[in-house]
């Protein structure tokens, strides 16, 4: 189908289509008879992403026509929540959805995000669209290449129309930034998106784009996705190659997809995926593994709840009893929940943490604090992570590398035992977006921009695969996820519990308000 307008038969039939579809979309085809789309909300826009995918490959849906709905989509709902940036002019994203359909109208489909409206997380360069990482520093800086998960994004059809928002250098779970200013959670305009994958997150919640990437160093796929109610996948190391300035001692920072429901995610998922010879450290196995049907029997599985990790992490009360309610839906599953953590000190754990972001960070730009016009412009955090990093040697680097090492090991032992380990997305629910972070969680007081966050940290460390799925919300109305966390590259299982959670929960169900 071109960008030509069709018939009467078969405008009926996208018609009747799109009224079953959206229904489903919805709810992430899960069972029941959930309510028709809300008035707010284009019947285009509130498809899932595997619908939409098969409604264009079968020519019901023209990529102009979905893009021409989610460009009015977001010129309605993005100016209340500032989640997408750099959008592209309506003209050109216009024509290479009609280039899109084009290709289609002679049997070519470049995969299974064809004619897909998409925003990349503005920590990675897409070509020819300003990338600023959300520092003044690169505010006009518009890239001539473009990273290797972003190739695979445009190899499967996807099409740029923007960026989504983030801090600066994505440092901080508060999406803000001296160049875009903020971003608003989906849920309630006056809190915190989370970060750092602010933008996408809301950029989904409020179904601006059918799918997001983004990336996670201590949380930043799996806070903004349980603070906006849906999905957020930190992947293994090598999951997703990812271009890096050091292959050989690579940042625990990762790539991996964010979406409305589990089928979506494990659809992304598999577009990123797949061993790259540019990332040599990157997996072998190909993405196409995470096509495999998801549906699969969880009786007797074990879980270790690992709560506040004995009181050393501190959480808002309320958080742990959102996710302590959501345990009873894998119960119904016919898993079994006990508390349990890896027994290993926390504290040596954080230690270690914050001296390896310091180099890992810090490094990266530290070359911006050796000029003072520039590190004029570097937000405080950024000059934290530098100037821990200068006060450490390199002994103390492998150290707290070897004090991970243990750690991981710990983890592993605990996994031993159970199939996965259930964590919160985060010690608090969103607070003021005009807040930078919590000073004090549950009357402890937070030493540095990130120690809110310490029950992700301590995910990261470990290395292990972590989906974040909605736990559920506070009285208030605000959202929150738990994490689902298993063994080294077991991805697939994560996926696997998260899509029988996903059918019996169905928190993904309460959409944002401002889509009613």
């Amino acid at each position: 189908m071109s960008g030509s307008q069709p018939d009467a038969p078969a405008n009926a039939e996208r018609r009747a289509f799109l009224g079953l579809a959206a229904t489903l979309g919805l709810t992430g085809m899960v069972s029941g008879k959930p309510p028709s789309a809300p008035r707010a909300l284009p019947e285009i826009c509130a498809l899932d992403a595997v619908s939409l995918s098969a409604a264009i490959h079968a020519k019901r849906l023209s990529c102009v026509e979905v893009m021409g709905a989610y460009l009015d989509h977001i010129g309605r709902i993005n100016p209340k929540v500032n989640a997408i940036v750099a959008l592209q002019e309506r003209e050109l994203l216009l024509r290479q959805a009609r280039e899109h359909d084009e290709l289609l109208s002679r049997g070519n489909s470049k995969g299974v995000l064809h004619g897909f409206p998409h925003a990349v997380k503005d920590l990675q360069p897409v070509k020819g669209i300003v990338s600023t990482q959300g520092s003044p520093l690169f505010k006009d800086f518009v890239p001539s290449a473009e990273g290797l998960m972003v190739e695979r994004l445009r190899g499967a059809g996807a099409v740029f129309i923007g960026k989504t928002n983030t801090p600066e250098f994505g440092l901080g779970s508060n999406t803000y930034n001296s160049v875009y200013g903020a971003t608003r959670n989906a849920y309630d305009l006056s809190r915190s998106a989370g970060g750092s994958s602010g933008g996408a997150a809301v950029g989904l919640a409020v179904r601006m784009l059918p799918v997001a990437d983004g990336s996670d160093y201590g949380g930043s796929l799996r806070n903004p996705a349980g603070w906006n109610n849906v999905y957020g996948f930190r992947t293994s190391f090598g999951c997703v190659p990812n271009d890096a300035k050091d292959e050989w001692l690579p940042s625990m920072g990762v790539l991996g997809p964010m979406a409305r429901n589990v089928q979506d995610l494990a659809m992304l998922l598999s577009v990123q995926a797949g061993y790259d010879d540019r990332a040599p450290l990157s997996v072998l196995q190909e993405g196409s593994r995470f096509n495999e049907r998801l549906e699969r029997d969880f009786k007797g599985t074990r879980i270790a709840w690992c709560r506040d990790f004995k009181g050393t992490v501190p959480h808002d009360p309320e958080v742990l009893a959102t996710c302590e309610a959501a345990l009873k839906t894998f119960e119904s599953l016919g898993c079994i929940v006990e508390e349990a953590s890896p027994e290993f000190s926390v504290p040596a754990v954080w230690d270690a943490l914050v001296k390896l972001r310091g180099w890992q960070m810090g490094g990266g730009l530290h070359e911006f604090y050796e000029d003072p016009r520039k590190r004029a412009l570097l937000k405080p955090e950024a000059v934290f992570e530098i100037e821990t990093g200068l006060k450490l040697s390199a002994y103390e680097i492998s150290h707290a590398s070897s004090v991970r090492t243990l750690f991981t090991h710990a983890t592993r032992k605990l996994l031993s035992r159970y199939d996965y380990l259930i964590v919160p997305t985060a010690q608090v629910f969103p607070f003021s977006v005009e807040e930078h972070w919590p000073e004090t969680v549950a009357g402890m007081r937070m030493n540095t921009y990130h120690e809110w966050m310490k029950g992700t940290f301590l995910v990261t460390m470990a290395g292990m695969p972590a989906l974040a799925a909605p736990a559920g919300f506070s009285a208030q109305g605000l959202p929150i996820g738990l994490q689902i966390v298993a063994n080294h590259h077991q991805e697939l299982k994560c996926l696997q519990l998260a899509r029988a959670y996903e059918r019996a929960s169905r928190h993904n169900e309460r959409l944002s308000p401002l889509l009613s």
